[in-house]
């Protein structure tokens, strides 16, 4: 009798053990998920794929192989700790460029480890815009088609050395938008620059409206204060937060902006003014999506207790904590 491969042993305990954890708050959750489900834009059409239960749909996790003194993530021991999270689902990302990582993680890599897993492990793509000979927007296009036809419902983690607004990267955005791939990238002082108010990053969303845009990093996050400096877009600033933020402004004005609760420069952003955070959060409560940037065995991921504390209301921790990120790439 042909015996069951490892992936498919893994993927049948790990959903075991994620019920098992699971049981005693399940029948909870369910009677509660359809009073927490605020407003039409997080109803699901019949013909919607079925989202595994949990608390948390992360919107930001890697995987991992050994780099120096650094061991590998795999995805088993990924899922295992997804599991004891109450994370049913994570959005996987790709890092390509020379400045986003310590060694490429390519969309190839990413699609073939994630594919035995896929009802958890939502696997984004990535393209450098510096790419030679890509073909114009034609080539991008079809890159990028060649990515989704295996599987990936995301653009990201970009995070390139260079400015927000750039030619090349809009044109990646454009493709995007025309295949309904949210993107996700990272904002700081060396990656997707910008400037004090966020003028780049306002022009991009703005310049493409079709496309959903994700954003974390230090810069974006230590906007939220309207205080904010060139020297705080890569650092993370302290003292209260005053109002006038560009991070909150661009939430209020693009439908197509969101934020991303991933890394310190997020959790930095909060803890430094728990008040505001608190108002903030409930006031954007349909434009932030939970995220752990998980990527190494045993990481500390600090948005769990942090989100604890703020004490959110029901309503408005259901949006961020799971169908805010599931109306982005689950259902469509």
């Amino acid at each position: 009798m042909p015996q069951p491969s490892p992936a498919s042993s893994f993927s049948e305990f790990s959903r075991r053990g994620f019920h098992r954890l699971c049981l005693g708050g399940a029948v909870a959750a369910a009677a509660g998920s359809a009073a927490l489900a605020v407003g039409p834009e997080v109803k699901q059409e019949s013909t919607a794929p079925k989202v595994p239960p949990g608390k948390y749909i992360d919107s930001h996790v890697q995987l991992g192989q050994p780099w120096h003194e650094r061991g590998s993530l795999t995805v088993e021991m990924l899922l295992r700790w997804m599991d004891a999270q109450e994370i049913s689902q994570a959005w996987v990302m790709s890092l390509v460029s020379p400045e986003s990582w310590f060694y490429p993680i390519t969309p190839g890599w990413l699609l073939e480890q994630t594919k035995p897993f896929r009802d958890r492990l939502i696997p984004f793509c990535a393209i450098d815009p510096r790419t030679v000979d890509l073909g114009g927007y034609k080539g991008v296009l079809d890159l990028l088609k060649r990515y989704v036809d295996q599987g990936a419902k995301g653009f990201g983690e970009h995070k390139w050395g260079g400015p927000i607004d750039d030619p090349r990267s809009l044109e990646i955005f454009l493709a995007c938008a025309e295949l309904k791939l949210p993107v996700l990238l990272h904002l700081d002082a060396i990656r997707n620059i910008d400037k004090p108010g966020l003028p780049a990053l306002e022009k991009v969303v703005r310049e493409v409206p079709g496309c959903n845009f994700i954003v974390h990093g230090r810069g974006f996050w230590a906007s939220i204060s309207g205080t904010t400096t060139a020297s705080d877009l890569g650092g993370l600033p302290q003292g209260a937060v005053t109002a006038g933020g560009a991070l909150d402004r661009l939430l209020g004005k693009y439908p197509n902006l969101y934020a991303d609760l991933s890394g310190d420069g997020a959790v930095n952003a909060l803890r430094r003014d728990m008040k505001f955070a608190r108002e903030f959060l409930v006031r954007r409560a349909d434009r932030v999506l939970f995220g752990t940037e998980y990527h190494a065995d045993k990481q500390a991921a600090p948005q769990f207790a942090l989100l604890t504390e703020l004490q959110l209301p029901p309503d408005v921790q259901a949006r961020i904590f799971r169908t805010n990120a599931q109306r982005l790439v689950v259902a469509r």
